[in-house]
């Protein structure tokens, strides 16, 4: 065989080496893309001038502007927008239907709810003394993660 010959053999297979080698690359990167969009970790949630697109979305909202306000130390606004919370809560549940998730999950509702209580009634009751801000702090994040079992 001729140097010409060869050295074409060699070009040739190198070729089918990279093409091979950049198929599986290509398939490797849509397979890793494939599966980290599919991760329930990063659950992409649309939203609309911040709130997200969810069932809960306007809850969680509603209750992040309630602390911000309660951070700011705004209390008269953080405990006027929790007792709004709170009615919106009760009346979107009396007249939610068969949709409302008092009737689809009673159990999941009622976690909610009292978590929401906790959230809400020390904002609501600080009529002359702030409440402290590591209970509502917690009190906030655990309502925060019981809206996110329901969406």
């Amino acid at each position: 065989m001729s140097y010409f010959a060869r050295r074409t053999a060699r070009l040739t297979a190198s070729r089918s080496h990279l093409q091979l080698f950049s198929a599986l690359l290509v398939a490797f990167l849509f397979a890793a893309v494939s599966l980290s969009a599919a991760s329930p970790q990063e659950k992409h949630v649309s939203q609309v001038a911040g709130v997200d697109n969810t069932k809960m979305g306007a809850y969680r909202a509603l209750a992040q502007v309630i602390y911000h306000d309660f951070q700011k130390g705004d209390l008269a606004t953080a405990a006027t927008l929790a007792r709004v919370l709170e009615r919106l809560w009760d009346k979107a549940e009396d007249y939610g239907g068969d949709a409302a998730l008092s009737r689809k999950n009673h159990e999941l509702f009622d976690e909610i709810d009292k978590a929401m209580d906790q959230f809400v009634e020390p904002l609501v009751e600080s009529k002359t003394k702030a409440p402290d801000p590591a209970k509502v702090k917690a009190a906030f994040n655990m309502y925060l993660e019981k809206l996110r079992l329901a969406d």
